[in-house]
């Protein structure tokens, strides 16, 4: 009998450890950021931005990392960023909270310029105004369907952004509408080298045919659940066993990076998919 017990105590000891080490590798999985580098070549990228510095966040979705968003502050402080670029979905539209959103914002302009563009997200969340005049309030450079031209040294390069689609109205969806707003916007580029900021990285065959040279893109999750060898599982507008999830996607003379993003929305856990953040260095060598 109680040998018995010793058994049943045993199993219950391995079977609570399994318990809390999953719970451990959980909240690994969701809350320890991942800083990822990337070196993009690219000869039209003028000499003066020769090691140029451009932070990618996505997808934060009012999620907090630390006081104040502390780690991931102190994760943007250490990337020493020329401009930190923000491709939407900053919050989110099922628990909505913008000020813990603007908590990494506010501070996040102190450390180098912030350019930004909306997910669908901001467009669910049915207050968007509200978002766009606190994000102009602490300087952050909104793009909603325009482009800006930055310079460094005698040099120009520009930097474009396009609403996420769900601004459109529902007939207004479509490819050849989303077609005619990049047209517009790719016309108004004035610079050899450009940079898009759209969420959407499912249109990459719509940003290839107007010939931008670098997209910045989220929404995906990274699959949210990413798998050895396989990939991201599922991914909104894409379904399963998704294209465009994670890292760096070529198409003509187009190059995507879609970021696995911060926060999570409607699935509240990561596998093997931890938060990210990206770190792009441009270089014409």
């Amino acid at each position: 009998m109680r040998k018995g017990i010793s058994i049943q105590k045993k199993y219950f000891i391995i079977l609570i450890s399994i318990i809390i080490l999953l719970l451990c590798f959980f909240y690994w999985q969701n809350n320890s950021i991942e800083v990822n580098y990337v070196n993009y070549q690219n000869v039209k990228i003028p000499k003066s931005f020769q090691g140029f510095k451009i932070l990618h966040v996505s997808d934060l979705h009012n999620k907090n990392f630390g006081k104040n968003q502390s780690k991931l502050i102190a994760k943007t402080k250490k990337s020493k960023p020329d401009i930190i670029v923000i491709t939407g979905d900053l919050v989110d539209s099922h628990r909505l909270n913008i000020e813990v959103a603007m908590d990494y914002v506010k501070q996040a302009v102190t450390i180098a310029p912030v350019f930004y563009v909306t997910g669908n997200h901001e467009r669910w969340s049915e207050v968007y105004a509200a978002i766009k005049d606190k994000l102009l309030q602490l300087g952050v450079t909104v793009l909603d369907n325009e482009s800006i031209t930055i310079k460094k040294g005698d040099d120009k390069i520009s930097i474009v952004g396009m609403m996420d689609p769900n601004f459109m109205t529902t007939s207004e969806r479509s490819t050849d509408n989303v077609d005619e707003t990049l047209s517009m916007l790719a016309n108004n580029v004035t610079t050899d080298f450009s940079i898009l900021l759209s969420h959407r990285p499912e249109l990459i065959s719509n940003y290839a045919n107007k010939n931008f040279d670098i997209v910045f893109s989220g929404h995906a999750h990274g699959g949210q659940f990413r798998l050895p060898f396989i990939g991201g599982l599922y991914a909104p507008n894409q379904g399963f066993n998704p294209t465009y999830t994670s890292g760096l996607y070529r198409e003509q003379n187009t190059t995507m990076l879609v970021s696995r993003g911060l926060g999570n929305s409607v699935i509240p856990i990561r596998i093997f998919n931890r938060p990210e953040l990206i770190v792009v260095t441009l270089t014409n060598e």
